[in-house]
């Protein structure tokens, strides 16, 4: 009875908040009017809500704007600034650009990735850490440089990418 009570009680649960995705989704959908032109901005303001951009979004935006699921998807799945699965706590970008590249950028970028255990696009296994690539964060007179928590850090060493890997919490 107690596994039956308990399974009842998690579906419950597991609705409300598909309930409460569902209506926080169209809130962001309604809006913006129902015009196709709509969709890049409809896509931002549900990352900006949720961090990415959940797959239960995908059918109601694709009928909200009379378009295919394909063509929703097709959007999310091209644009890198899109992500379809939540990010850590924190997500740090490191800019792959040539300015920063010249200063050491592959450096850096093979440490942390040793250190984390993790490429780009991917969380590190205690969750605290996103690590995506960028290429450009107009800091390149301050090459090679990163970006936490969408604050800009330029002039980065072995030193300094450490200490910010380190204020997330994260480890590998």
């Amino acid at each position: 009875m107690t596994n039956h009570a308990t399974s009842q009680s998690a579906s419950a649960t597991a609705a409300d908040i598909d309930a409460a995705l569902t209506s926080a989704i169209g809130n962001v959908i309604a809006s913006f009017a129902a015009r196709q032109d709509n969709l890049l901005p409809i896509l931002h303001g549900i990352q900006d809500q949720f961090g990415f951009v959940p797959p239960a979004a995908v059918p109601l935006i694709a009928a909200a704007l009379n378009l295919s699921r394909a063509e929703v998807h097709g959007v999310v799945s091209f644009h890198h600034h899109f992500r379809s699965v939540a990010p850590g706590r924190h997500v740090l970008r490191l800019c792959r650009a040539e300015a920063c590249q010249a200063m050491g950028a592959r450096q850096i970028e093979a440490h942390v990735r040793t250190r984390l255990g993790i490429g780009f696009d991917e969380t590190s296994a205690d969750g605290a850490l996103t690590l995506e690539a960028v290429y450009c964060l107009g800091n390149c007179a301050c090459a090679p440089s990163a970006m936490l928590d969408g604050q800009v850090h330029g002039r980065l060493s072995l030193q300094t990418i450490d200490r910010l890997v380190d204020a997330c919490g994260a480890s590998g």
